[in-house]
């Protein structure tokens, strides 16, 4: 059997990371009216949290959504290394889970598509009438992420050890601040570098794969007191 490295689970998002493209990205460019990205840019200055801005795009979206899933279905898929990497991840005793904060609907028939089951996920929720969303993986307090890749980190820590974290946009770098071992690229690494997150770059599931083979300590994670996306109703 494979040594088992030395991070007991890794929490990996789904939206430019499982997927090469940000399918709740092509969705909206695809299914909304173009003030969508307007939205967007606040939310990348900083001037709205993920939740709010993923609310606001959701109203802009037309159509059923069993369309936008036969899109998403159609043209995009898993990237071809992470089912493998899945596979052992389980045979050497490592948790996998995915946590996105996009529109949610998309990820698991996508990884079904590819294959991919029995692998905890962590997403909001669309409603496919009303196109309301809802947030079954937020924090209890903040109100600034739709999915708290901060909380989900910690919850794997505290029932699991060390976590790794692979990511590559915005909404994961608070998940990149509490892991144990950080994998980034696209828009995670400066990031990483601006908050001070020791990282592995990586491009396929196989880099991250040799990253965790050859670990033996990982540089633990920043953890500041208050998360940075911190945000309470006002």
């Amino acid at each position: 059997m494979p040594r088992r490295p030395a991070v007991q689970a890794v929490v990996v998002d789904f939206d430019g990371t499982i997927c090469p493209q940000d399918v709740s990205e092509e969705i909206l460019r695809a299914f909304a009216d173009p003030s969508w990205w307007e939205i967007d840019l606040r939310f990348q200055r900083g001037e709205i949290g993920s939740r709010e801005c993923l609310t606001r795009q959701a109203r802009l979206l037309e159509g059923p959504t069993e369309q936008m899933l036969a899109f998403a279905l159609e043209h995009h898929r898993v990237e071809p290394t992470f089912g493998p990497f899945v596979s052992w991840a389980h045979e050497v005793g490592m948790e996998v889970a995915v946590a996105s904060d996009g529109f949610g609907f998309y990820v698991e028939p996508m990884l079904r598509a590819a294959g991919i089951g029995g692998i905890p996920l962590h997403l909001n929720w669309m409603d496919e009438l009303t196109r309301g969303l809802s947030f079954p993986a937020a924090h209890p307090v903040c109100v600034g992420c739709g999915v708290c890749k901060m909380q989900i980190v910690k919850d794997y820590k505290e029932r699991l050890g060390q976590v790794a974290f692979v990511g590559e946009g915005h909404t994961d770098r608070y998940g990149a601040l509490y892991a144990d071992l950080v994998f980034a690229k696209k828009h995670l690494a400066p990031i990483c570098v601006a908050d001070g997150v020791r990282y592995f770059s990586w491009n396929t599931f196989d880099d991250v794969r040799t990253g965790l083979e050859m670990v033996d300590e990982p540089p633990g994670p920043v953890a500041p007191e208050v998360c940075p996306g911190w945000t309470v109703p006002s």
